[in-house]
């Protein structure tokens, strides 16, 4: 019979490899692997997603980083915009691909006359040593296949090949507000893996197990999940949740005791953590994901509390002034307020480095 993991077990086991134990010493990209890549939807967010967990983590490495090609932003994981080492992504891309394909339904109507076989050569031709903006390869394509919508032509290329984003120079954050892709596997001068989805399962439980097939289908957005673990079973261990759900693990990744301290730490919008579980209940209470995701499906910036996501936080700099807003699920104990207005007051210096003033605001609901 599999043993039990209770809900503060999973808990630790979770924040170990996401790095939210304590701040580790360990390179940027190096980090970026171990959580199996960040959520990018924009250029800043993984900037204060490694800023939480590693020790003397300096914006520079991450933008020397990406600029040179060591770490790549592309459309990956549920079709949405990650960090990935460029290792990863040559390693990992093509199992993400099944994905991808699936993607196009949300299309319906619109891709009328999209003739894939077509479309994605026109498209590799298009960008072969040129980059290009989404808004210049929609266009192209559409004087090529003027009867064919020219969003669903975008949506295809972005979906199907494989891009890479081109960082800038000179943003803070590394890219402008419109950026350019180029051909994934020019930018990294070497073709991609024919990766097999258990490479993909294996990469995620080493992030976020133990955890269920299911868990691993929200994440990837990649199906069979629970038959590519099945085949895994013997390289594999297997427990039980609370509610009695088979979850999987690898055998050497980390479990710590349930007692281990958690300390506060303040997560960017859009982190994995609060995304890549189906059952998130072992980092967030069920009544309380509505209140992190808004109506547009944007997930808002969280805070810690004890390993638990215990609120929201938003900054807003007016006259020169930099305030950091706590906005608790719950009335926070002193502790953990004092705790947590330390942690707010380092992150205003971090990402406003040029207000004359901070501030840390804690509304109590």
């Amino acid at each position: 019979m599999a043993a039990t993991l209770t809900r503060a077990q999973l808990n630790r086991a979770t924040l170990a490899r996401q790095l939210l134990l304590a701040r580790e010493p360990v390179a940027a990209v190096e980090a970026i692997e171990r959580l199996a890549g960040m959520q990018a939807q924009e250029p800043k967010h993984p900037f204060i997603g490694l800023w939480t967990r590693l020790e003397g983590f300096a914006c520079e490495e991450l933008l020397a980083a990406m600029r040179s090609r060591a770490v790549v932003r592309a459309t990956l994981m549920r079709s949405t915009l990650h960090l990935m080492s460029a290792a990863d992504y040559a390693a990992l891309r093509t199992a993400l691909q099944p994905a991808r394909s699936v993607a196009l339904r949300v299309l319906g109507a619109r891709s009328e006359g999209l003739d894939l076989d077509a479309v994605l050569p026109a498209a590799r031709s298009l960008l072969h040593g040129t980059p290009m903006t989404f808004d210049a390869i929609r266009a192209a394509l559409q004087a090529q296949f003027p009867d064919v919508n020219d969003r669903a032509l975008g949506y295809a290329v972005r979906t199907l090949v494989p891009l890479v984003m081109v960082p800038s120079d000179d943003d803070r954050w590394g890219f402008p507000r419109v950026a350019g892709f180029v051909l994934a596997d020019e930018w990294l001068g070497e073709p991609l893996a024919d990766a097999a989805p258990e490479a993909l399962a294996t990469r995620y439980l080493r992030a976020f197990g133990p955890a269920s097939a299911k868990d691993v289908e929200r994440w990837s957005a990649v199906g069979g999940m629970k038959a590519v673990l099945d085949g895994m079973r013997d390289r594999l261990e297997v427990f039980a949740d609370e509610r009695g759900r088979e979850l999987f693990d690898l055998p050497d990744a980390p479990r710590p005791d349930p007692g281990v301290p958690a300390p506060a730490r303040l997560l960017p919008e859009f982190d994995n953590l609060v995304l890549a579980h189906d059952d998130r209940s072992r980092v967030i209470a069920d009544e309380h994901r509505t209140l992190v995701t808004t109506k547009n499906l944007r997930v808002k910036a969280t805070f810690l509390v004890d390993g638990a996501v215990a609120g929201t936080w938003t900054v807003a700099v007016k006259r020169k002034v930099a305030t950091l807003t706590l906005a608790p699920f719950e009335t926070l104990p002193r502790p953990a307020a004092a705790e947590l207005e330390a942690e707010a007051t380092a992150l205003l210096a971090f990402v406003e480095p040029d207000a004359k003033a901070v501030q840390v605001v804690i509304a109590h609901p």
